[in-house]
Formats: structure tokens, C-alpha cells, sequence
């Protein structure tokens, strides 16, 4: 029997043909059929994916072409085939680059031609799943890389991103964005930047205490600096957009202040541009319809239906990492694990803050705690909790 993710979806009006399929090719591939565009794509969203969807491409209501762009959408590995009788020049050229086929078959296909075809898809199928496997594992472990050296170089800066990608996560849900992984990830990596430029300068920022000119002039490259890091990394240029354009009001204004306005604007960097104010509007007490009606009063700085939809996803705060449902744990730094969220400021016997509240502690955080604390500069114990449940 071959394996789930070898199955392959038919899509055929003819419940003759469909028929044929079930006795031809039943011994050979793992399949299920259906009758029409819209019960292919319930099929995929409820028991999906298919590794190939082989579609006929006349048929009522929704035709091969739509159903197949449909599927690139839905599984974008998911191989496709189409079977067609009509092989005119405008339905092959249509074909391919709306719905991306993988093959073309004129109907009647001998079988053997069609099987054959199937094979070859399910090898792609197979070659794409393991592309995709290394190229996300490479990419989840350069991201973590980057977010650890983050937190030991600008905690403030990443603690600030951990927020507003728990809180992208929500709000991604809520509005069914699509490619919710780039706005997460941009979210986390939001202040990326702050690596590059003097630690100092980063915790004036996270203070939000006045800045010198100078200061200020840094302080507006840092979303520049960001989208630089992050560009040249294979599938990260929209990530990198998205810090670019994380400070750019809806009008066109603000930074890096190119014109680029409106639609034409990352969805992310829209989304990352309303929960970063908001976060500042909570920090300074103002929250609920108060902070709706500050922000809505900002004229062009906010999408207006994204802010709407902001303050029905969340009534109340965003994500908040400490949580008064949870006990609060006292450690000393040698028995600290990444994962744990620091309820108190972790500081030094001067009263210099390592770590503020509110961080979720990484594993560089913690070599970093170890070794001041080896020099007895760490204030031990220190006031942490075990993080919330997704």
C-alpha cells in the first residue's frame, strides 16, 4: 500500500471515467476521486494534501484551470496534472501559468502514458517535500541563530520581537493571512537591526528616553539595517520587506519614507505597524476603546480595517508573556533553562538590568547570565515562570 502522502486526488464531471480509473488503476496508486471543483477542494482542506491532483479541464462550474490554480494556494507541493480533449494552444499556455501544471494529457490518455505521468509527479512531489524539509530546517536554525544573538547583544530588542510574533500569530489566525510563517518571523526579527548599532543606544530605545540627533538619525536606520541582514538569505526577502516597511505609516510617511503607501505596502509590515504602537499605547496605560480611539485619531498612520480587525482579535492586550495564572518560580542563575519567562528584572549587584521583565530567556541569555554570575555580578535568586500554553 503506498504510503499517505503518495495519495493522489482525480477530478473528473464523467463518473464513467472516474469509474474506469477506480478499476484500472486501483492496484497501482493509493487515490480518491471526485466529482467537481468544489468537492476536490473540500476534499484537500479536510483530508489533504494529495502529493498530485490530476483534473480534467472542462467541467461545470469551476473549470481545471481555476481548480488547479485553486490547489497551488491551498498545497503548493501538491504536483498537478491536467487531462484535457480541448488541447488548444490558449488552454495549455492558461494552464501553465495560472494553475503551474506539471503535465499536460490529451483525453483519451492511454493508460500506460498516464501512468507513467502519475510516477514522474509523485517523484516531484517527493524531491519538492525533501527541498522543502532541508531548505526549513536550515532556515528555522539560522533564524534561531540570529534571534539568540539578538537576545545576547539587544534582549530588549528581542523580547520586543518574541511579543509581537506571539501576538502576529494570533492576529495572523484571526484574518487567515496569508504566508503567516514570513509575518511571524518578521515580527521576531523586527529589531534584528539593533546588532548592529551600540548597545546603549539600543536600551535608550527599549527606555524610551529622548534621543540626540545623532541618536535619532541611527535609531531611523535600524529597519534598513535589518532588511539589509536579511535580504540575501534564500526565502527570506519578503521577511525582509516586512522590517523594512514595519515603521512606514499607511500614507506613505514615516521610515524609511519612500512613498511606498496603502495595499502596496508588506500585509505584514501593515500588521507589524499597528500592534508596535499599540504595544507602546499599553506600556504608557492606555488600552481597550482608548487606545483605539488614539490610534484611530493617528490620520494615515494605521490601515483603518486592519486596526478594526487589531481590536477584535484582542479585546483587551496583546499577547502578554507574563501571566497571573502562573506561580512565580525563584532560581538561582545555575539552574535557569531557555523557555522560562523573568518576572523581575534580572540585575547586578550595582543595580545595572541584565535582563528586563518580560523576556522569555534563550540560551544565550543564559551563558551570558552564567558568566557574570561566576564574577558574583548577578543579584541572585532571580524571579522567573514557566511561559504559557499556545
Amino acid at each position: 500500500m503506498p504510503a499517505p502522502e503518495n495519495r493522489i486526488l482525480f477530478v473528473d464531471d464523467d463518473a464513467h471515467l472516474l469509474a474506469a480509473f477506480q478499476r484500472t488503476l486501483r492496484r497501482v496508486f493509493q487515490f480518491d476521486v471526485a466529482p467537481g471543483g468544489a468537492e476536490a477542494l473540500e476534499m484537500i482542506k479536510t483530508g489533504g494534501p494529495y502529493a498530485v491532483v490530476v483534473a480534467d479541464m472542462r467541467m461545470p462550474l469551476m473549470d481545471g484551470i481555476e481548480l488547479l490554480e485553486r490547489v497551488r494556494e491551498l498545497s503548493p507541493d501538491t504536483v498537478r496534472i491536467m487531462l484535457t480533449g480541448n488541447a488548444d494552444q490558449q488552454t495549455a499556455v492558461d494552464a501553465v501559468n495560472r494553475g503551474q501544471i506539471f503535465r499536460f494529457l490529451n483525453k483519451p490518455c492511454p493508460t500506460e502514458v498516464l501512468q507513467e505521468a502519475i510516477h514522474s509527479a509523485l517523484q516531484r512531489h517527493q524531491f519538492l517535500a525533501r527541498e522543502r524539509e532541508l531548505l526549513e530546517g536550515t532556515l528555522s536554525g539560522g533564524v534561531r541563530l540570529m534571534a539568540e544573538i539578538l537576545g545576547a547583544v539587544a534582549p530588549d530588542a528581542l523580547g520586543h520581537g518574541r511579543r509581537l510574533r506571539d501576538s502576529a500569530r494570533v492576529f495572523c489566525a484571526r484574518i487567515g493571512a496569508p504566508e503567516a510563517w514570513e509575518i511571524e518571523m518578521a515580527a521576531l526579527l523586527s529589531g534584528i537591526g539593533c546588532a548592529a548599532i551600540h548597545p546603549a543606544l539600543t536600551r535608550k530605545i527599549a527606555a524610551r528616553l529622548e534621543l540626540g540627533p545623532e541618536e535619532r538619525a541611527v535609531a531611523r536606520r535600524i529597519p534598513r539595517i535589518g532588511h539589509d541582514l536579511l535580504v540575501n538569505i534564500p526565502r527570506l526577502q519578503e521577511v525582509a520587506r516586512i522590517v523594512l516597511y514595519q515603521r512606514q505609516r499607511y500614507d506613505g510617511g514615516g521610515n524609511p519614507g519612500d512613498g511606498v503607501a496603502g495595499e502596496a505596502l508588506p500585509l505584514g509590515a501593515r500588521m507589524l505597524r499597528i500592534l508596535g504602537d499599540r504595544l507602546e499605547l499599553e506600556s504608557d496605560g492606555v488600552v481597550k476603546q482608548a487606545a483605539y480611539e488614539a490610534m484611530r485619531m493617528r490620520e494615515g498612520a494605521h490601515d483603518p480595517e486592519l486596526l478594526r480587525r487589531c481590536f477584535e482579535c484582542f479585546p483587551n492586550f496583546l499577547v502578554q508573556p507574563i501571566g497571573a495564572d502562573r506561580p512565580v518560580l525563584s532560581l538561582p542563575v545555575s539552574e535557569l533553562v531557555a523557555g522560562l519567562v523573568v518576572v523581575s528584572d534580572i540585575v547586578s549587584r550595582s543595580g545595572a538590568v541584565f535582563i528586563s521583565a518580560g523576556h522569555v530567556l534563550s540560551e544565550m541569555m543564559i551563558v551570558r547570565l552564567k558568566t557574570h554570575a561566576e564574577l558574583g555580578q548577578v543579584k541572585e535568586p532571580v524571579m522567573v515562570q514557566l511561559p504559557g500554553l499556545d
